[in-house]
C-alpha cells in the first residue's frame, strides 16, 4: 500500500470513528455533580468541504435537544494527519442540522469561515486517534463582540468518543466551561 493510500485510509477510518450521534448518560449519572447529560451530533458534510472529508458537529443538553449549541466544522486533513476547525457564519441557519442531517446538503465552504489556530495534530495507533491542540497554538474566535478561547482535544476509538474541549479565559487561562474535571466520555447512541 502506498503512503498515500494509507493516510487516506487512516484519515476514512478517522472520519468513520468520528460520525454519529453519542451522548454520555452513564457518566453524568455517575457523576451528575461534574458532568451535564449531553448529546453530540457529528454529521458527514457529503459534498465535504475543499475537497476533504468534513463533520458538523452540534451538540444540546439532553433536556433540551430542541436548542442545540456549538455548531463546528471539523475538517480532516489525511497528510499530515489534521483536524482543521471551521465556524458557521449563521449558526442560527444550522442550527438542528445534527439531528436533521438531510439539511447538511446545503452546507458550503462560503457558509464558512476558518477558524485560524484551531488545528488538532492527530495521532493514530490500533487502539484509536488522540487528537490534541499544538501548545504554541491558540484557538480564538469573536462572539458576541468578546474573544473567546477554547482547547480542543479528544480522543476515539470504533466504542467512545472522549472531549477534552473547554472554554478558557483569553487572559487568565482559567477554565470557564467544559472538560474542566478530565473529559466528556460519549458512547454511541443505539437507535432502533
Amino acid at each position: 500500500m502506498s503512503d498515500l493510500s494509507k493516510s487516506e485510509a487512516i484519515a476514512a477510518q478517522l472520519y468513520e470513528w468520528l460520525t454519529g450521534e453519542f451522548q454520555n448518560q452513564a457518566q453524568a449519572q455517575n457523576q451528575p455533580t461534574w458532568f451535564v447529560h449531553l448529546r453530540l451530533w457529528q454529521r458527514a458534510i457529503p459534498q465535504g468541504i475543499q475537497g476533504q472529508r468534513a463533520i458538523f458537529a452540534e451538540q444540546a443538553n439532553a433536556l433540551y435537544l430542541d436548542k442545540p449549541y456549538r455548531q463546528r466544522i471539523l475538517v480532516i486533513q489525511p497528510e499530515p494527519l489534521q483536524i482543521h476547525y471551521w465556524a458557521c457564519k449563521s449558526p442560527s441557519q444550522w442550527a438542528g442540522a445534527g439531528m436533521a442531517p438531510s439539511r447538511l446538503q446545503g452546507l458550503g465552504e462560503s457558509d464558512l469561515d476558518p477558524l485560524p489556530g484551531c488545528v488538532l495534530t492527530v495521532e493514530y495507533s490500533d487502539q484509536g486517534f488522540h487528537a490534541i491542540l499544538p501548545a504554541t497554538s491558540r484557538c480564538c474566535f469573536q462572539y458576541q463582540g468578546q474573544e473567546r478561547q477554547v482547547v480542543l482535544g479528544f480522543r476515539v476509538t470504533a466504542e467512545k468518543f472522549w472531549s477534552y474541549d473547554r472554554g478558557v479565559d483569553p487572559v487568565t487561562g482559567q477554565g470557564l466551561w467544559g472538560a474542566l474535571m478530565g473529559p466528556y466520555e460519549f458512547e454511541p447512541v443505539n437507535i432502533n
